[in-house]
């Protein structure tokens, strides 16, 4: 499990359009699909990752609390399911259901998004404003797979909120860190 940090891409940068297969719902989702109005979070994750299974009960619950119609929060898996079969469509809507998820959660095959995205890590996060402008690029929270601090999702709950406050997201922000996307050879 190589431990890889988020690329964190500029901030301000507007966050690229897509329109990708939600394995939950079979339907064809698309970045207008799922914006917010104040916040839209962006989530590359997948269903093998060490560090995604860490943080997903808190990641879900997150989601739950804070979801309405001024936040939406998005999943992505850009997974190469040839060398990761748990990460295919089938196992991702077996995830989410087992998991609880309330957004989608989209399958990126081509890993075209992820590129767009500068995707480096699961789970990596970007979290945007209302004209869909980076605010956030970042961790979870400072908890990892066997360091012992308690998952909360601080880092990230604490953008939205600014964000939903109408204030700016300090630029202050630390890198996620996760295992690398598996990119197709």
């Amino acid at each position: 499990m190589a431990a890889t940090p988020s690329v964190m891409t500029p901030l301000g940068s507007k966050a690229p359009d897509f329109k990708l297969p939600d394995t939950i719902s079979g339907n064809h989702v698309s970045l207008q699909d799922v914006k917010g109005k104040k916040a839209t979070v962006v989530m590359f994750i997948c269903n093998h990752c060490p560090y995604v299974k860490h943080v997903n009960p808190a990641l879900v619950k997150i989601a739950r609390e804070l979801k309405s119609g001024d936040v939406s929060f998005v999943a992505i898996s850009s997974n190469d399911i040839k060398q990761y079969p748990e990460d295919g469509p089938q196992q991702m809507k077996v995830t989410a259901k087992q998991g609880g998820y309330t957004f989608p959660y989209l399958y990126d095959e081509t890993q075209e998004v992820a590129r767009a995205y500068d995707a480096a890590c699961t789970p990596d996060f970007f979290v945007y404003d209302s004209d869909l402008a980076l605010a956030y690029r970042g961790q979870f929270d400072d908890s990892r797979p066997g360091n012992n601090i308690p998952v909360t999702g601080s880092d990230l709950r604490k953008a939205i909120e600014t964000l939903v406050a109408g204030k700016q997201v300090s630029p202050k922000q630390k890198p996620s860190i996760g295992c690398n996307i598996k990119w197709k050879s």
